[in-house]
């Protein structure tokens, strides 16, 4: 597996798996409804930040990461990054593969530590993997999210120090 900057050509392949996983409600805070356009728009981050993708031998994309400061000013030190791996290759390791490379870029690039803000505590296997990878729980916010499935459910802030 190759991981790579993403380009506007790869937005064809991201998508259907983007839409998907956006449409499922269970994992992001995005509108059920998000279109194409806007989703584009909120994922492939411009320079400084950075979306990539993760990509198989015979080219296709596994999954894919955004990059990016988590607030700006003077709370640009700490860095964030959301993940979204096709459900057709999950628990192949792009998840980690992906997450990994992001703790990676966070710390040549300079960041202090890395704070994710809304990780649906439902979603136990990114929660068991951001917890492999040194991150913890530094609170959640009760019933902070709506699940389709679960109902109101808690939203953890998750951080670790790089």
């Amino acid at each position: 597996m190759l991981i790579r900057e993403a380009t506007v050509d790869d937005w064809s392949a991201i998508w259907p798996f983007f839409r998907e996983i956006v449409a499922a409600g269970e994992t992001f805070t995005y509108p059920l409804d998000l279109g194409q356009e806007e989703g584009r728009g909120w994922w492939l981050l411009p320079a400084p930040n950075r979306t990539v993708v993760a990509v198989a031998d015979d080219g296709t994309i596994l999954g894919t990461a955004k990059m990016n400061n988590n607030q700006m000013g003077n709370g640009s030190h700490v860095a964030s990054a959301s993940y979204m791996v096709d459900p057709a290759h999950s628990g192949r390791g792009v998840g980690r593969a992906l997450c990994e490379y992001t703790i990676e870029w966070a710390r040549t690039t300079g960041f202090r530590s890395m704070q994710f803000n809304a990780v649906v505590e439902t979603n136990e296997t990114a929660v068991r993997l951001y917890r492999k990878l040194g991150f913890e729980v530094l609170g959640t916010v009760p019933e902070g999210f709506r699940s389709p499935a679960k109902g109101y459910v808690g939203l953890h802030i998750m951080h670790r120090p790089l």
